[in-house]
């Protein structure tokens, strides 16, 4: 029981924010203007911010772990190429390949990544350096398979992925914590006097990161798109929520990883399909609303998904 508590815990608090931002949106008090606002302030400032700072103030010449770093790495590209591969043999509509792959294999590492291990033990511990591992990874490619299934390959080629590159270079949670990471090599401590008004102002932010984030997603759920082509969409959410963290867990635990390794490791792998997979979609000729669908389908049942595997690795005493 004090597992299954431990469990409930560790999700419910986050599914609840997301509950109230999609009850919030019903009643009219938050609005589409509000939403497309708080996504990009959450992705553009708040996160980037949180992160620099968690960077920043931690010790990266010592809890720097090149093999979580690779772990991550090597995880998420076979994440993605092994999805692919086996939905190129056996799916006979060719047109809902770029997506499903998609949507199958990219989750919302940097959101839940944060919450997740924040709620557990109070820091982001092992999460940024998960999120600096793979979310670029997530980034190419999804735009190099969502090219290869393009409607239109013309115009979706090998410009599209090298103008991808860049803007992953660009990217404002890559940015946030590079700019942390001078901070924490170089010993400089933030968190003294000389850098008290900067730091409270930069841990106010942070601080909106979170709540934020996890309101956005739950007004932006649409549940009708749930059930629109649902046999792929139950298969897709299936493989990102169960049988992807299935099949790599048990070399992470080989591994050594544990605790806030785990939970990171935990949502890289079986978080749900970020909103992200059904923008890139639509603007590249796949399937958007196989995206949706299975957006929606991943966010409702990784509330039971997520539980299970905290469970789990809590009563392996593996967290």
């Amino acid at each position: 029981m004090e597992n299954f508590i431990f469990s409930l815990n560790a999700t419910i608090p986050i599914f609840l924010l997301i509950i109230l931002g999609w009850v919030l949106m019903k009643f009219g008090i938050l609005t589409k203007g509000f939403n497309s606002a708080a996504d990009k302030f959450v992705f553009k400032v708040a996160l980037p911010v949180l992160l620099f700072k968690d960077i920043a103030t931690a010790d990266i010449r010592h809890d720097f772990d090149p093999k979580f770093f690779f772990f991550c790495m090597i995880a998420t590209s076979l994440m993605f190429l092994g999805v692919w591969f086996f939905t190129s043999l056996f799916m006979k509509d060719r047109s809902m390949v770029g997506a499903f792959v998609q949507a199958s294999a990219r989750g919302s590492a940097a959101v839940l990544g944060i919450a997740f291990v924040n709620n557990i033990y109070g820091s982001s511990g092992m999460a940024p350096m998960m999120i600096v591992a793979a979310v670029p990874l997530y980034n190419i490619f999804s735009v190099i398979i969502l090219s290869a299934n393009s409607k239109d390959k013309d115009k979706y080629g090998s410009h599209q992925i090298r103008n991808t590159i860049i803007n992953v270079i660009k990217n404002p949670i890559i940015i946030g914590i590079v700019a942390g990471l001078p901070f924490s090599l170089l010993g400089i401590d933030i968190t003294g006097p000389a850098f008290a008004i900067p730091y409270k102002a930069v841990s106010n932010i942070a601080a909106t990161a979170t709540p934020i984030a996890l309101l956005v997603v739950g007004a932006g759920f649409e549940g009708r798109q749930a059930i629109k082509k649902l046999k792929p969409t139950m298969t897709a959410t299936f493989i990102k929520l169960i049988l992807l963290p299935a099949i790599f867990f048990p070399f992470a635990v080989m591994l050594g990883f544990r605790n806030s390794e785990l939970v990171a490791i935990l949502v890289m792998l079986g978080s749900p399909t970020t909103v992200t997979c059904y923008i890139m979609a639509k603007n590249m000729g796949n399937d958007e609303v196989l995206s949706s669908s299975v957006v929606v389908t991943a966010t409702l049942l990784s509330s039971i998904s997520l539980t299970f595997w905290v469970f789990l690795l809590r009563s392996l005493n593996l967290i």
